[in-house]
């Protein structure tokens, strides 16, 4: 089969930059892949998805050579396994709290012995190529979502499952699961207490011999995460990426006719 090209990129000693799709919609996905980012990742937990729309996504997402994942919408089997026969080379799963937890997730994604993956993969056979059965196991990427506090407690022990691929920070529900709504939510975290559990998160994945990758909201951020030594960072997501840029344009426009106003002339007149 195809081999995972984030697996290349990381044995290259070179960090992956990841998006999220959360918009229901092939063409948006393919407009995202041209991009030219490393991964994508379709969002079936907080995006506006359905399985049958996100098929056809990870089809969009064919052509770029980028290399597909999906964040599904909980520790669940059948939704874990569906998400891996349709394509997906990658699965991001949310709230893992415990060893056990992870070593669920760690078999929902492997084939016999080294997990309990139906055998089925209905679009993957085609879409990866030939031996799928043999090769998918060591081509599945499989992220660990830590978001709360009891994680944190447990996070040597889910850091030391074999299988696990990597620890995903979603930092939004870190700062609400160790802060409750203390903080105003969102990414990009400036609190010590965060920051200072981001880089525990960091540093136990890498001492388990493991990856970390992190979710942020902004370029800036995300530059800062890898110059800490993250493995893996998301860059928002198409709606963010679109409400941003939608907002931005609007407002220059806006500041402009002010300053049309300014000089007297009719702003309908200029031409």
């Amino acid at each position: 089969m195809q081999p995972n090209k984030i697996k290349a990129l990381w044995r290259d000693g070179k960090p992956v930059v990841n998006g999220f799709l959360s918009i229901p919609c092939a063409f948006v996905s393919e407009l995202m892949a041209e991009q030219g980012y490393d991964a994508l990742t379709i969002d079936l937990q907080h995006g506006v998805v359905d399985y049958q729309t996100a098929v056809g996504m990870l089809q969009a997402l064919r052509a770029s050579g980028v290399t597909p994942m999906v964040r599904v919408p909980w520790l669940e089997p059948a939704s874990i396994m569906k998400a891996l026969d349709a394509g997906a080379y990658g699965v991001v799963c949310p709230m893992i709290n415990t060893a056990e937890q992870a070593a669920r997730l760690v078999s929902y994604m492997r084939y016999p012995p080294a997990g309990v993956r139906s055998f089925g993969p209905t679009r993957a056979s085609i879409s990866a190529g030939a031996d799928y059965g043999r090769e998918a196991n060591d081509n599945m990427l499989c992220f660990a979502m830590i978001e709360t506090r009891e994680a944190l407690d447990n996070l040597a022990e889910i850091a030391a499952t074999p299988g696990l691929d990597g620890l995903y920070i979603g930092p939004a529900d870190l700062t609400i699961g160790l802060t409750g709504m203390r903080y105003p939510t969102g990414f990009d975290r400036e609190e010590p207490e965060i920051l200072e559990a981001i880089q525990h998160i960091l540093s136990t994945a890498h001492a388990h011999g493991i990856k970390a990758a992190l979710h942020c909201g902004s370029p800036a951020y995300a530059l800062r995460a890898l110059q800490w030594g993250f493995d893996m960072v998301t860059l928002a997501n198409d709606v963010r990426m679109l409400t941003n840029a939608a907002g931005s344009a609007l407002k220059q426009v806006r500041s402009g006719l002010g300053d049309l106003a300014g000089t007297g002339q009719p702003v309908g007149s200029l031409y």
